[in-house]
């Protein structure tokens, strides 16, 4: 087949790469001028274990395999990546029911290397950590994501695919068998391919209401989350992610830690109508006030604004968090097309499964 698949994020790309590895002939059109430049860089770079999902759902199949696929990827291809693991903590009895609701959903999910910890336990492995109890994965670690993309655009490109950027897609129309997109920018062109993959992010919804035939009713609500990013002056004060019991429209504001050894601690869920990625110094205040929950320690003036993401959400404040939704031909009824919505947290963990199942809902 002749594939266009729209977005060169980390999905995208794994999407592309999957397709290219199976022999079809793969063009991503990118609207900027690099990979990566949407949601995929800007997020926590967490490698997720999948203790978090509900059973059945799309978030924790893919979590769960893309997790045990992305570890043997970075492995092969000499992505920098490790394998650091994290405690979920909690600080009273609310949250230590939480945090057990965490601990039987992953064993439900088949997540390996969970354990439950008692408060001791768990400062015995942080003594900076104050808690009441905690779940230790193992299998939870942080990834080098631009080197990850970077892998799967040099896969892509071995496979005889390529990226077009500065390539807004504006409109896909029907052409016999397959589909005609209209690319914008400075040199606007017109292609025509077998099957066409909306991995836009926080443009697939718009890219969704511009596809001819497709029915407006299946385009979900696009839900803007913001999250906001702080660092942390001085050595880290842990050795694994921490993360306290989730909140509403998030994980909570967590320890993070990159490859250099530099602690950050976000995100934080600011639900926002627009995409705009300020940093508002004066958040800082409600960060300490979380932090200090578990890291009583946490010095005043330690917090620095560092940087935000926004999670295209498919819900709002107060609902249900949603699923994946990945419609394909079987669902819409149109042939060689694939829309992907509210592809946000775990996205970068579950991005190689991900793209083996769009694959295999092509016939590809």
């Amino acid at each position: 087949m002749d594939v266009l698949v729209i977005g060169a994020g980390v999905v995208g790309l794994a999407v592309a790469r999957a397709l290219g590895l199976r022999g079809h002939s793969v063009i991503v059109a990118e609207s900027t001028g690099g990979i990566g430049n949407g949601v995929s860089s800007r997020n926590s770079e967490v490698i997720h274990a999948g203790m978090y999902y509900p059973s059945g759902s799309l978030r924790a199949r893919h979590c769960v395999e893309g997790r045990r696929l992305l570890y043997a990827f970075c492995e092969s291809h000499g992505v920098p990546h490790a394998q650091c693991g994290k405690l979920i903590v909690a600080t009273n009895d609310l949250e230590q029911a939480k945090i057990e609701g965490i601990y039987e959903q992953g064993l439900a999910n088949g997540v390996e290397g969970l354990s439950y910890l008692t408060g001791k336990e768990a400062r015995a492995l942080e003594p900076n950590l104050s808690c009441t109890g905690a779940v230790l994965s193992v299998e939870t670690g942080i990834v080098d994501s631009h080197a990850l993309m970077l892998a799967l655009q040099g896969d892509l490109e071995d496979a005889g695919g390529a990226i077009a950027f500065h390539a807004p897609v504006e409109r896909i129309a029907r052409s016999g068998a397959g589909w005609n997109v209209h690319v914008g920018g400075a040199e606007p062109t017109e292609i025509t391919v077998d099957a066409v993959i909306n991995a836009a992010g926080l443009g697939a919804q718009a890219l969704a209401r511009a596809t001819e035939d497709y029915p407006m009713q299946r385009v979900p609500p696009l839900v803007l989350a913001k999250g906001n990013y702080f660092g942390c002056l001085g050595k880290p004060a842990f050795s694994r992610l921490i993360y306290p019991a989730p909140v509403d429209g998030g994980l909570g504001t967590h320890v993070t830690l990159d490859l250099a050894g530099r602690m950050r601690f976000g995100p934080d869920v600011e639900w926002v109508d627009r995409e705009e990625y300020e940093v508002d110094p004066q958040r800082a205040e409600s960060f300490y006030a979380s932090i200090r929950r578990y890291w009583p320690g946490l010095p005043d003036g330690a917090l620095v604004p560092d940087y935000s993401g926004i999670r295209p959400k498919l819900t709002g404040p107060g609902e249900k968090a949603a699923d994946f939704m990945i419609d394909d031909p079987a669902e819409h009824g149109l042939p060689g097309l694939v829309h992907l919505f509210g592809i946000e947290s775990p996205g970068l963990t579950s991005c190689l499964s991900i793209a083996e199942d769009v694959a295999e809902r092509l016939g590809a």
